[in-house]
């Protein structure tokens, strides 16, 4: 892209959503107080690599590792953003000259820098002190999510305390060292954000993400009476229906029954993801329903559905939009529309990192039936997902397949067969640049190189930012 495009493109200065940083060698706190601002009030855009003036100057290639490797890492340390966050910064390229792109979503969480709690005015981000201030954010928070709304009267036995051992044994099996694991139930209602505080009328009490989480089925009906999922197949009776499903019980429990809902009416297919092997139709059902599920608006009066045909399946839902467009793998911005409800199916191990989910599908899609799918991001948002009983991943070649599973007489996944020849023909390569190769985060590439070197395969010399990648001649191509 041409730099007069990128102007074209980018505002001429910074707005309450949009900032520049010049970023030369390192995220500087400037940095982490817009993050933080944009969180408390409405997201928003931060390019590095800009002046303030919106001239684009790049960032150096030794910096870009290190930075991108910092804005995914201390972002979820508690002592510099608090509560946590998870960013996905993308790398852009103009005329040579490398921006870095942040996408902050709103949070329904009132953020701390470093203990500071910061606000975006105008172009601006203004700490805030003031006690009245700080309820105020409380108060504004409430009012826009409503997952955060209190319920005064809801006590424990209105909840499925019973479902807290399934919870906390899958949020182990997920992480072992899961803080969950040695918690009392009423700690860990406090850790998952279920138990809050309305600053406006001075109570504390279950929201009502814990009703929607842990509700049982009477007072989720009181709460929301229009919350349904409505599961059709309709293959061969397509006038009305060839079997339905509808689900009014608690989020965990309706992943639960529209899973195995999924794997009644879909056939199975399997896909090589490096050494896992993959069941396609419970990767793409996950992100489907728990996308329908976590993501859509508890109060909307259309009645959720997920459909089932011969040729296609999809989910409806509604929205608050955010681009009201279709969403591409080029212009998708992870938004959580509510992020405690989020944060606790990610807590478990049935959601990932914000943003994820659209590549899982795009990745996945691909494999189950050939085609890409299709998201539409209006008042009703809609996924839908092309089918095709008759294709198979395994007889098109295109997609890059990698034979070979033996490098100098060792057992390598495609993956890393994949980065060992990428380096051999680009020894200055930056992890950045291996991650967008073989379709990786960076965190996963730098396991994977980890790895790599364990098996003494991969080598490093000379210093971080400035050495060369050597690999070790492959024995086996003798």
């Amino acid at each position: 892209m041409a730099m007069s495009k990128l102007k074209n493109r980018l505002p001429s200065e910074e707005t309450m959503t949009i900032a520049f940083a010049l970023c030369e060698s390192e995220v500087t706190p400037e940095i982490y107080e817009t993050i933080c601002s944009f969180l408390n009030r409405n997201g928003g855009d931060i390019y590095l690599g800009l002046d303030k003036n919106g001239a684009v100057h790049g960032i150096p290639e030794d910096a870009i590792d290190d930075i991108m490797s910092d804005l995914t890492n201390l972002v979820s340390e508690p002592d510099i953003i608090s509560p946590t966050v998870v960013l996905t910064p993308v790398i852009l390229e103009f005329d040579g000259l490398k921006v870095i792109r942040v996408f902050v979503s709103p949070s329904s969480d009132v953020h701390q820098y470093k203990s500071v709690i910061y606000d975006r005015v105008r172009n601006e981000n203004v700490q805030i002190t003031a006690t009245n201030q700080i309820a105020g954010f409380y108060i504004r928070k409430q009012k826009i999510y409503t997952e955060r709304r209190i319920y005064p009267y809801v006590k424990e036995e209105h909840l499925r305390l019973d479902l807290l051992p399934r919870i906390r044994k899958m949020a182990v099996n997920y992480n072992k060292d899961h803080p969950w694991k040695n918690m009392s139930d009423t700690e860990l209602l406090h850790n998952a954000g279920l138990i809050s505080e309305d600053m406006e009328i001075g109570k504390k009490g279950f929201n009502f993400a814990a009703i929607m989480l842990l509700g049982k089925d009477e007072l989720i009906r009181s709460v929301s009476s229009t919350y349904r999922t409505d599961a059709i197949v309709r293959k061969v009776n397509i006038d009305r229906f060839d079997d339905r499903l509808i689900v009014q019980t608690n989020l965990i429990e309706s992943y639960e029954m529209l899973m195995k809902f999924t794997e009644k009416h879909l056939w199975e297919k399997f896909y090589l993801d490096g050494d896992m092997r993959i069941n396609l139709r419970s990767a793409i059902a996950r992100e489907l329903l728990v996308n329908t599920l976590i993501h859509r608006d508890f109060f909307s009066d259309y009645i959720a559905k997920f459909i089932i045909e011969k040729d296609r399946m999809f989910i409806e839902n509604g929205n608050h939009t955010v681009t009201n467009t279709i969403i591409s793998l080029d212009n998708f911005q992870p938004n959580a529309k509510n992020p405690i409800i989020a944060s606790f199916f990610r807590n478990i191990g049935l959601a990932d990192e914000l943003g994820s989910g659209v590549r899982n599908l795009y990745h996945y899609v691909k494999r189950y039936s050939g085609k890409d799918p299709e998201l539409l991001d209006g008042d009703i948002f809609r996924i839908i997902i092309p089918l095709d009983e008759k294709y198979s991943f395994d007889s098109h070649k295109d997609l890059n397949r990698i034979d070979s599973m033996q490098y100098c007489g060792i057992n390598c996944t495609p993956n890393e067969i994949a980065i060992l020849r990428h380096l051999q023909k680009n020894p200055t390569a930056l992890q950045t640049e291996v991650a967008e190769v073989i379709g990786k985060s960076l965190r996963s590439t730098q396991t994977i190189i980890t790895e790599l070197k364990k098996k003494e395969l991969l080598s490093h010399e000379g210093s971080k930012k400035k050495g060369r990648w050597v690999v070790k001649e492959n024995t086996d191509a003798k």
